[in-house]
């Protein structure tokens, strides 16, 4: 995703330009066309190329992927982004409460190794294989809760939350943020703290979806 960004930038294409054929930009990109798809796919939903079928791959205003101005967001028509985050909050913050409690050292081992990728695949640039790491990250830690209820929820609408937590990445500047939230959940997950593990995971969403340009209401605002 993010050398697609960079070819924009540097071929200087202008909104409504055409990118070359998706075969051309794989070659070029040394990718397959799957990652390729994949890609394009996500800077669709971000508002920075718009793929339209059978004709090509057309940039897009670069304002749209600002988030102060807004964002598209492919599930509007089922839930808003700004409930799909306020979901996760208190969905995702009670089930690391949970795990806290019962994360075995092997466990951990598997999360703390899922944090430094993180950090590597995040200093390269790539936000798409960051994206899935992130998301997971949070799957691994809903399914070590121990309620399948929730997992489940998850698991059903995985299109849904791997989106949202895709959405963040639109400030590159800032997505080493998401790294550091990792780290102070895992820090406490490895103490096996359930009240500071539950806080720092639903901070860490919370500003996610800030840096998403979206606040959302809980029972302490």
């Amino acid at each position: 995703m993010q050398a697609i960004r960079r070819l924009i930038d540097e071929q200087g294409y202008r909104p409504g330009d055409a990118l070359p054929s998706q075969r051309d930009l794989a070659e070029r990109l040394g990718v397959s066309r799957a990652s390729l798809r994949e890609a394009l796919s996500s800077l669709s939903a971000l508002g920075l190329v718009s793929v339209q079928a059978g004709k090509g791959v057309f940039v897009q205003a670069p304002s749209r992927m600002d988030a102060a101005e807004g964002f598209a967001w492919p599930f509007a028509a089922q839930v808003s982004a700004a409930d799909t985050f306020q979901l996760r909050f208190a969905l995702e913050g009670f089930a690391c409460g949970l795990a806290a409690g019962v994360l075995t050292a092997e466990e951990l081992d598997v999360l703390e190794d899922n944090v430094e990728r993180m950090r590597g695949e995040l200093r390269a640039g790539d936000f798409e294989q960051a994206a899935r790491l992130d998301f997971e990250f949070h799957q691994r830690i809903l399914a070590a809760s121990g309620n399948q209820a929730m997992f489940g929820l998850v698991a059903s609408s995985a299109a849904i939350f791997l989106e949202s937590q895709k959405l963040p990445f639109i400030r590159p500047e800032r997505a080493l943020e998401t790294w550091q939230e990792h780290r102070k959940i895992l820090r406490a997950l490895a103490r096996h703290a359930a009240g500071p593990a539950q806080k720092a995971m639903q901070q860490h969403i919370r500003a996610a979806a800030l840096r998403t340009g979206i606040a959302f209401a809980t029972l302490g605002d």
